[in-house]
């Protein structure tokens, strides 16, 4: 159902990815609060709701089957009559509600799962939001140290930059490109060699699946 769907992305939410994807951290996490407080709220209706479905499809079953008793007595007593015309339409109405006990049994196994199915969304959703919660000023307190950290870096790489006017400076800054092309170089081949190896290994792993086809079929 749509409402389990909307919990379950919730419920699968990396708050510390949502925080550092987040423009507005702290928005980002008051809304993420509030949309499981709301979910939390909706969920629990219909927990209730179910649970009260629940317990008329259990009402519902208990008097047909009263009703297959009482019934299957009236034929028993027109048998008993010599009434066999009676009898027969007695168990023409024993067959009928036997038939609605039958449906109701099973309409009562769906709901049960439906309420289980809901209880344990309700647990996760209800664990989740204490973990947020926990979380909260923790995650918005690192996320405004990471920023800060950021713009003192930002800071210092900008009067770095203003410092570096000197013909020394200049060439520095030539062999420490030189180093890091030979390096992205080196980690480029080590990728591709990588790849190489991943794809000779899938190659391997769809060899044997055909080996074991054809060994299949040959059995």
């Amino acid at each position: 159902m749509p409402l389990l769907d909307r919990v379950s992305t919730l419920i699968r939410a990396n708050l510390n990815d949502l925080i550092d994807r987040a423009e507005e951290p702290e928005k980002m996490i008051k809304q993420v609060i509030l949309d499981m407080q709301n979910q939390l709220l909706q969920v629990k209706t219909q927990v209730a709701m179910a649970i009260a479905d629940l317990h008329l499809l259990q009402q519902k079953k208990t008097s047909n089957e009263e009703k297959v008793h009482e019934w299957m007595r009236k034929a028993e007593l027109a048998v008993g009559k010599a009434q066999d015309d009676l009898a027969r339409a007695a168990l023409e109405r024993v067959e009928s509600y036997r038939e609605l006990t039958q449906s109701f049994a099973q309409q009562l196994d769906d709901q049960h799962a439906q309420v289980e199915q809901l209880k344990t969304a309700l647990r996760q959703l209800e664990q989740k939001l204490v973990e947020a919660e926990g979380k909260a000023d923790v995650l918005v307190a690192q996320h405004r140290r990471a920023r800060a950290t950021g713009r003192a870096g930002d800071a210092r790489l900008a009067i770095d930059t203003q410092a570096r006017s000197t013909a020394f400076d200049r060439m520095r800054r030539k062999v420490e490109h030189s180093e890091a092309l030979g390096k992205a170089k080196a980690d480029l081949a080590s990728d591709q060699m990588e790849e190489r190896l991943t794809a000779l290994e899938r190659e391997d792993r769809i060899d044997q699946l055909l080996a074991d086809l054809k060994a299949k079929r040959g059995a």
